[in-house]
């Protein structure tokens, strides 16, 4: 059941007229942590909550963007005979009082939602709601108390982390806001963040988090494809510390966006920036560096210089040698290709 109260709260102004919505609900726990579990329209939790959704912009939120399609699906299932789902699962954002309020009354208890405010963070229901807000079918909710927004990213990645459709690269962004120690424990995560991250890296703001995209570009590699990518550049430059791997990625592909600038400005028209591309690239940096000269500083300079002379060997069109190429096996023949055409400039001078 639900119910409609209409408080009063006196202020310095007067009198404030708070409308609520009721929900009857029963005190229980989940595990270590205290919840509420109750029954609700679909309208009445639709419109007291929200999904705090990445902003990969700000860094802000951890949700996956609504899948509309697959929100859709559960809209047209739960208006048919014998639907039924588990409970939509929420957290109450705040402290009581901040737009809700926790009653106990004879022996029940009573959750109050202050009408226009939206205390209840979608922490596992965003896309059975999504499409919702209309209908009065009636759901089960559970709904966490209290939880700090690092709390609820953490239940939600357990929840999710082996969900179907989930991006692995949200869930990577996760990891690393919970890493205590992301250079010893993620070390090609904070590579691959440092490249999303830095202004001045050909990758800033251009790799999909799986959350609402900065807008104003176009398709991006995500941030899974780079984070494996750094792995090879991790693992192949050992002993050498995260941060000094991260500066060596920096300027290798400000080498790379230099010489072929066209494959950032139109990334569909060129496998620079896509799996394939990245794999194979991420190969040719480690060879580059532990060929390097004792002594030589492998920056942007040197990058470049190397680059400039592979760069018009090879067609990196999608009708190119390249072309066809994915997977593991993929990425490997893709690097051995460029290694060839390395190589093939030095043997024609030596022999000249």
């Amino acid at each position: 059941m639900l119910f409609a109260f209409l408080c009063c709260s006196f202020g310095s102004m007067g009198v404030r007229m708070i409308h609520e919505t009721t929900l009857p609900c029963m005190r229980g726990r989940s595990l270590d942590r205290t919840v509420l579990l109750g029954f609700a329209t679909a309208r009445a939790l639709h419109s007291a909550s929200f999904a705090d959704v990445l902003d990969e912009a700000s860094g802000r939120g951890y949700q996956r963007r609504l899948n509309s399609r697959h929100s859709l699906d559960f809209r047209r299932y739960v208006q048919g005979p014998g639907s039924a789902t588990i409970p939509l699962t929420f957290n109450l954002r705040g402290k009581d009082g901040d737009g809700w309020r926790v009653e106990a009354r004879d022996g029940s208890t009573l959750l109050h939602l202050h009408d226009g405010a939206r205390p209840l963070a979608q922490v596992d229901c965003q896309h059975r709601l999504g499409h919702l807000s209309d209908l009065e079918v009636e759901l089960p909710f559970m709904t966490f108390i209290g939880l700090s927004e690092r709390e609820e990213m953490e239940i939600f990645g357990v929840i999710n982390g082996k969900a179907k459709g989930l991006s692995n690269s949200l869930l990577d962004f996760h990891d690393a806001q919970l890493c205590s120690d992301i250079a010893s424990e993620r070390p090609e995560l904070l590579v691959a963040l440092h490249l999303k991250n830095e202004p001045s890296s050909p990758w800033y703001n251009r790799l999909d988090l799986g959350g609402n995209q900065v807008s104003g570009l176009e398709r991006r590699a995500s941030l899974r494809t780079m984070q494996k990518a750094c792995r090879i550049l991790t693992k192949r430059l050992k002993p050498a510390a995260a941060d000094e791997v991260a500066r060596i990625a920096h300027d290798f592909w400000r080498a790379v966006a230099l010489v072929m600038p066209d494959a950032f400005s139109k990334p569909r028209r060129s496998l620079v920036t896509k799996g394939i591309g990245v794999y194979a690239l991420s190969e040719l940096a480690a060879d580059f560096v532990q060929e390097a000269p004792a002594g030589t500083r492998c920056d942007v300079a040197y990058f470049t210089a190397i680059i400039g002379d592979l760069a018009p060997l090879l067609d990196w069109s999608n009708d190119g040698p390249l072309g066809g190429l994915g997977g593991e096996g993929g990425a490997t023949r893709a690097a051995d290709i460029l290694r060839q055409l390395h190589r093939r400039p030095r043997l024609a001078v030596a022999n000249g």
